[in-house]
């Protein structure tokens, strides 16, 4: 049975480790002002966020990906291909958008490196073409990176340039090349005044100042020119755009957006991007008439030079001799032997580009250069369409590499089709490469068989049919590159972009999208209201002090005896000289409750023993002492009071009395007991002093004597009070339990720590403390520890009906009632 009530006794005492959720509510509705506090605090905060940020805002614009055929292109003008069609296209320019190269060109375009701004109410405002001067930047020189160059207007044709430096080394670029550099400065203000138009040219920035025409600047008015490294705002604008299909159905029209804090830097900014994309796309588009254009202005040159030289020899020959005349049959054969010479020389043009391209094939890895095979009359369908895949496929290995790392499994691919298509293509040239040289073969002896007809004429004659023949064949062939290159031209000309603007970009009111104020505010209220919480969670969770009965209740099988609110007084005879006091009161329940103690005890003497201990000092054990004491000397009790903390003596100051003597004296046989015996001014208490601090404390209160003073104090005495040290910092008290007819063990609330509880239950079940029982100091009858507990009916604190009634009220001062305010938060 025994061991059944040690079971419940320690089962209690684990729940007490458990976490009280009900006391740590209870203990955030107590500081609900701090909760309160934090809240206005983030809000305010919030507050002041949301009126110094700018206002970020989100436009668009939406353009389309078409397939628009060459309206001139027919078989014989054959040098523009598919370049993969929409899908391939659309990949492209999602791809190209977001590449440092293209970004480079629309922020180089738009100059979006140089910043305009204003002193707003919080900060420097970004005001792009509001402000009412622009500055040609010379980029052949440097100009200082992240400075605000100030401009202040003396007047309509005058202004200020200023700048503090505060150093002498200033970062500069050069736009031009993109170069940065570090250029020498003197450190302190500089200031000139300059006037609109004037060249400016300094260390740290060159350009001109123009006032716009259409503007009117205020005498006074200060602005400030910023440049921004080139790299940085590429990467930002580069990082920011975004492009996405406008729906599933129509994935060949695509939406650009972009975020900023001035709309028409967005608008500027969207719509060059839309242009410079169309202008790139058509350029590639134009790049195989266009190397076809050159392919042909080369040969035409060659062409053109062998006309030259041939039409000089003619007029050479004339000029010698006379015009002959030429009979009908010679002119039939001559005619014949020009138009072989034709074929021959179309055949010969065609093997001279098959092995140019051949060889470039072989030797080169950047295909996008190759000209047209129409451009020489080849019509070969095979080797058309093989140029224009490789060309292609070299098209778009190009454009991954802007996006895509070398090395990549991309980049394979492609490589891998690319060689496929060249092997392809290099076989079908081989063939076509001997088909011709039969052709020319057969030319050949066509042309021999007339010319051996042609040799029975006289020299004279057949030297001027050859001249005629060469003469008309430089023509011919003059003329035809003419037409191929007019063909091409054409193509070139009459080519419009794929990327059309459907919705360009336009500020119409839009409104902004950020910061959202909202957000900020409910963000302000979440942190406000969690970050205190969380701290009085944390300090809940290391608080390892005692705050109210309920704790001791889980937390010991020990019963409460009494509470004794907090009262500030003088000195500790408050039950004497307050006997109206709710302190005093406490002191008379805690008096009653002991009534019930006593009458179990089973001794033959009248006389009850009352030690009264703690954990530590200053948890009220002298104070109690005191006071219990007094109350039973004034209900008529003969009272003895003893002092036996004999390390730290504390109770002889309050009874104005010295502490020369006292037990200490008796058990060192120093004095005898009716010497250190002191009739205080409260009738029936005598007290005895602990006297000198002793060596060996603990040695003198396990003597034979203080048995002997006990028992003899039990003949005179009706109540006898035993002060004794605490018993969590040494054993002395342990030695006094045997003389004790009921222990009371001091807890202060906020004071004591939880552990110490642990210490006496363990003291309890081994035998060591007997009738003990807890006594609360300090304490405050709140809701928000002591739930479901109501021990002496709020006694100590003097509230209620019974308070209002009974007990006299404390006054306090409105600074007083002020600073407890302050510490019960």
């Amino acid at each position: 049975m025994k061991t059944r009530d040690y079971d419940e006794i320690e089962e209690m005492e684990n729940q007490g480790v458990s976490f009280d959720f009900k006391g740590f509510l209870f203990k955030v509705l107590n500081l609900w002002k701090l909760v309160l506090l934090c809240i206005g605090v983030s809000l305010l905060v919030a507050y002041f966020i949301n009126v110094r940020k700018e206002s970020i805002y989100r436009l668009d614009s939406l353009i389309t990906i078409d397939n628009d055929q060459n309206p001139f292109f027919t078989a014989n003008t054959s040098i523009s291909f598919n370049w993969g069609g929409v899908s391939g296209k659309v990949g492209s320019i999602l791809t190209e958008i977001k590449t440092r190269t293209h970004n480079e060109l629309v922020v180089d375009s738009l100059e979006f490196y140089k910043q305009y701004l204003f002193q707003g109410k919080y900060h420097l405002v970004d005001i792009y073409k509001a402000a009412p001067f622009y500055v040609e930047t010379d980029k052949s020189k440097p100009q200082a990176l992240g400075k605000a160059i100030g401009i202040k207007v003396i007047d309509s044709n005058t202004y200020e340039l200023f700048y503090e430096f505060t150093s002498r080394q200033v970062l500069c670029q050069v736009f031009e090349s993109k170069e940065k550099q570090t250029v020498q400065v003197t450190p302190g203000l500089f200031s000139k005044v300059y006037k609109f138009g004037e060249v400016v040219n300094t260390s740290f920035f060159n350009g001109i100042v123009n006032i716009k025409s259409n503007f009117a600047a205020t005498e006074g008015d200060t602005y400030f020119v910023k440049y921004l490294n080139f790299d940085g705002v590429v990467n930002q604008y580069k990082n920011s755009i975004k492009i996405e299909p406008f729906s599933r159905e129509s994935s060949s029209v695509l939406k650009l957006s972009l975020i900023g804090k001035n709309k028409s830097k967005i608008v500027d900014f969207l719509n060059a991007t839309s242009a410079i994309l169309s202008r790139t796309e058509l350029e590639r588009k134009n790049l195989y008439a266009t190397n076809t254009i050159k392919f042909i202005d080369s040969s035409l040159g060659a062409v053109g030079t062998s006309l030259k030289a041939v039409t000089d020899e003619m007029n050479d020959f004339r000029k010698v001799n006379k015009v002959f005349n030429v009979e009908e049959e010679i002119s039939q054969i001559s005619e014949q032997l020009k138009i072989y010479e034709q074929e021959k020389l179309l055949e010969e043009s065609k093997l001279n580009y098959l092995n140019t391209l051949q060889n470039y094939l072989i030797t080169k890895t950047d295909y996008t250069k190759l000209a047209a095979p129409t451009s020489v009359g080849i019509e070969e369908s095979n080797i058309l369409s093989g140029v224009g895949r490789i060309i292609g496929l070299s098209v778009q290995r190009r454009n991954l590499e802007y996006s895509t790392k070398e090395g990549s499994i991309l980049f394979e691919d492609l490589d891998r089709q690319i060689d496929t298509e060249k092997n392809v293509l290099l076989e079908t040239i081989s063939a076509t490469k001997q088909t011709i040289g039969v052709q020319l073969n057969t030319i050949g002896r066509k042309i021999a068989n007339l010319d051996s007809k042609l040799t029975e004429l006289p020299e004279g004659q057949q030297k001027f049919l050859k001249i005629q023949r060469e003469l008309d064949l430089s023509r011919e062939a003059f003329d035809i590159y003419q037409a191929k290159r007019g063909e091409a031209a054409i193509v070139k000309a009459a080519n419009i972009s794929d990327i059309t603007v459907i919705d360009e970009a336009k500020d119409i009111g839009n409104a902004p999208i950020g910061p959202n104020k909202i957000l900020n505010y409910m963000m302000g209220l979440m942190v406000g209201f969690f970050s205190p919480l969380f701290l009085i969670f944390v300090i809940y969770l290391l608080d390892n002090t005692i705050h109210g009965s309920d704790e001791i209740a889980r937390m010991s099988n020990i019963p409460i005896l009494g509470l004794i609110g907090k009262y500030r007084y003088k000195n500790n005879l408050v039950a004497y000289e307050k006997p109206k006091s709710a302190v005093a009161e406490s002191f008379r329940a805690i008096r009653s409750s002991l009534q019930f103690i006593f009458k179990n005890k089973n001794t033959e003497t009248r006389a009850n023993t009352l030690m009264i201990t703690s954990s530590v000092s200053g948890e009220g054990k002298t104070f109690t002492s005191i006071n219990i004491a007094t109350v039973y000397a004034l209900s008529g009790k003969k009272t003895i009071l003893l002092g036996l903390d004999l390390r730290k003596p504390k109770i002889f100051d309050d009874f104005e009395i010295n502490n020369e003597k006292g037990i200490v004296n008796y058990l060192i046989g120093d004095s005898e007991l009716d010497d250190i015996i002191t009739n205080t001014h409260i009738e029936n208490l005598d007290l005895i002093t602990s006297g000198p601090i002793p060596p060996n404390p603990s040695e003198l209160l396990m003597g034979d004597k203080l048995k002997e003073v006990i028992e003899s104090f039990k003949k005179q005495y009706d109540i006898i009070i035993l002060d004794t040290p605490p018993l969590g910092l040494v054993t002395d008290a342990l030695e006094l339990v045997q003389y004790a007819d009921a222990t009371i063990f001091m807890v202060r609330l906020d004071y004591t720590k939880k552990g110490m509880l642990q210490l006496v239950n363990a003291k309890h079940r081994s035998g060591e403390l007997k009738n003990v029982s807890f006594v609360l100091n300090f304490y405050k009858h709140k809701n928000n520890f002591n739930y479901g507990y109501g021990y002496g009916y709020g006694y100590g604190y003097g509230y209620g009906v019974y308070g209002s009634a009974y007990h006299e009220k404390d006054k306090y001062s409105f600074l007083t009632r002020i600073k407890n305010l302050i510490k019960r938060i």
